[in-house]
């Protein structure tokens, strides 16, 4: 089997370090498997890839909306069978380009989010119809966005639609060694809150920030990832007299280490697909709190700790029930533990894979 897996590109991102993290394993199954990233941004992720001798193809330097791209991927999608792909605007420029070869090969697309600014609008809505019709499999990665992806497509798209839910590689989480709180200059009797996201709109920094507003002065919070919108979270910690408690730590490759480390890991956002991010925290061995929405509802109820989203004091109170109550602290860090194990990588290459070989058959 010709296998080709594509993606925006491999800045920090839960779907791509899904992709990365599960691309050497499907050519452990799959020898002829390439791994084709639009926009060669350098990443420590890119990195990691090279270090491990993996072999990544980039496309382009420019921007991912460039329609110029489509002519890149047509001589690729001639030499493959299968064609898996994520996020857009690679789910558009990927289905053009398929209109322009003979043979054209299956198509697979993992849709991500619980929801996306696309479907609020009625072009994108009919375009959407029209470019997923065209696509073989579509993969939802959890309950949540298997429901709003069918409600979004319409009954006509069920049959396919099937669901695989993400992975991660739990031995990494596991098998990290945390940090002395003095090497990220705290005090021992610090207690360190751990968010890793990007700063993007669907990532709720600021209720998280504006908690810790709320707590006590040992309570302290790093920040891990980057975005957009990082230097307006920055002024708000400014604006709000927080600047020594707050640790803007940028993209990281340390994440497993930062687990470990932090006290609490907090997960404030608006809505998510199946959070990679959850659920690495959830393995880490340490209590876990996230916003009650789609994608992470799903995940964390009956496990972590939810609270709702955007009430900063709700977030300031769960986190203080923690401290003060140790007995549901342990119980909490245990189910955590026992939820993440549901959730290893190679249980889900192992249903990509016979996806893969169901679609070819």
């Amino acid at each position: 089997m010709k296998l080709s897996i594509i993606i925006n590109s491999l800045n920090i991102g839960g779907a791509e370090k899904l992709v990365a993290d599960s691309f050497p394993l499907v050519k452990e199954k799959i020898e002829e498997t390439q791994l084709i990233v639009l926009k060669n941004n350098p990443s420590f992720i890119a990195k990691q890839l090279d270090q491990k001798g993996e072999h990544v193809k980039f496309l382009d330097k420019g921007s991912l909306y460039n329609p110029f791209l489509i002519f890149k991927l047509i001589p690729i999608l001639r030499k493959s069978e299968v064609v898996h792909f994520h996020l857009f605007p690679t789910l558009y420029w990927v289905v053009i380009a398929s209109m322009f070869v003979r043979n054209k090969p299956k198509l697979i697309y993992t849709e991500h989010n619980t929801h996306n600014k696309r479907r609020d609008s009625k072009i994108f809505k009919f375009l959407d119809r029209f470019v997923y019709s065209r696509i073989d499999k579509i993969v939802s990665i959890s309950k949540d966005v298997d429901t709003n992806i069918k409600k979004h497509l319409g009954q006509a798209f069920e049959s396919k639609v099937s669901m695989v839910q993400n992975g991660v590689e739990l031995d990494t989480i596991t098998s990290a060694t945390a940090y002395h709180k003095s090497d990220l200059g705290f005090a021992d009797t610090d207690v360190l809150l751990l968010q890793v996201s990007s700063f993007r709109w669907q990532k709720d920094q600021t209720t998280l920030i504006k908690a810790l507003k709320s707590l006590p002065s040992e309570y302290k919070l790093l920040l891990a990832g980057d975005g957009p919108l990082r230097a307006e979270m920055e002024n708000l910690v400014k604006e709000l007299e927080l600047t020594r408690r707050v640790q803007f730590l940028g993209n990281r490759p340390d994440i497993p280490n930062l687990l470990k480390t932090a006290d609490i890991i907090v997960l404030s956002s608006k809505h998510e697909g199946l959070s990679l991010a959850s659920i690495e925290a959830m393995a880490s061995g340490k209590p876990f709190i996230a916003s009650d929405v789609p994608g992470l509802r799903e995940i964390v109820k009956g496990y972590g700790l939810l609270f709702e989203q955007g009430n900063e004091k709700a977030l300031a109170d769960t986190i203080l029930s923690l401290e003060k109550n140790p007995g549901m602290k342990e119980n909490v860090v245990k189910a955590c533990q026992k939820r993440a194990e549901e959730f290893d990588i190679q249980k889900m290459v192992r249903a990509y894979i016979a996806l893969y070989n169901s679609l070819i058959k």
